[in-house]
């Protein structure tokens, strides 16, 4: 278990950096990519400085984490392929989706796919799961987790799924289960042309 303030500073500092390079830059494929890039760097410091390599990582977790991060997937795509108008008014935020990526360069939209699938997904359960359920408990990460996400029923549900999954088998699993989701996601958005998802 991480302890301190330095542990936590980076157990927090992707996610923040994330988030504030979100808010900070404009909504434009090249400036995701320079976001991925930024936290992928910060994950990988933060690797170092938590001896996140040293993660008990047992692959029967590892592979019920990608079981359980495609039934989350699902869950997240299932009742919008139905025409519930009761869903669409209150259980999504905003217009959701990026206009713009759809005609973008395949380099944009890999940067897309790897930043969703690898950087976001762990730099997430690092600050969702392994600090937040530690500094304020299971609900609390469940609800930020649903506020943070313009789809807030089944970010509930998401996070309430990772988070027991990470008590239950550790972050290793928490992480794989999200990037198996949010890899699924980047796929279905691809091949089906759902832009709103992404």
């Amino acid at each position: 278990m991480v302890t301190g303030r330095k542990g936590s500073f980076w157990l927090i500092a992707p996610y923040a950096a994330w988030m504030a390079l979100m808010a900070a830059l404009p909504d434009a494929p090249v400036w995701y990519a320079v976001r991925t890039v930024a936290v992928m760097w910060l994950l990988v410091v933060a690797g170092w400085r938590l001896s996140m390599l040293r993660l008990s990582v047992h692959r029967r977790n590892v592979a019920a984490g990608a079981a359980v991060g495609l039934a989350v997937f699902a869950v997240w795509v299932l009742p919008e392929q139905f025409d519930w108008g009761w869903y669409r008014r209150f259980c999504i935020v905003g217009e959701g989706g990026t206009s713009n990526i759809a005609e973008s360069r395949c380099c944009w939209i890999a940067f897309r796919l790897v930043g969703s699938a690898f950087v976001i997904s762990v730099a997430e359960e690092l600050f969702f799961r392994k600090w937040l359920i530690g500094f304020a408990g299971f609900w609390w990460s469940v609800a930020l987790f649903a506020v943070e996400h313009d789809r807030w029923l089944v970010g509930a549900i998401a996070g309430a799924v990772y988070g027991a999954l990470y008590l239950r088998r550790g972050l290793g699993a928490a992480i794989a289960a999200h990037a198996t989701t949010n890899l699924a996601l980047g796929f279905w958005v691809l091949l089906g042309g759902q832009w709103q998802f992404w």
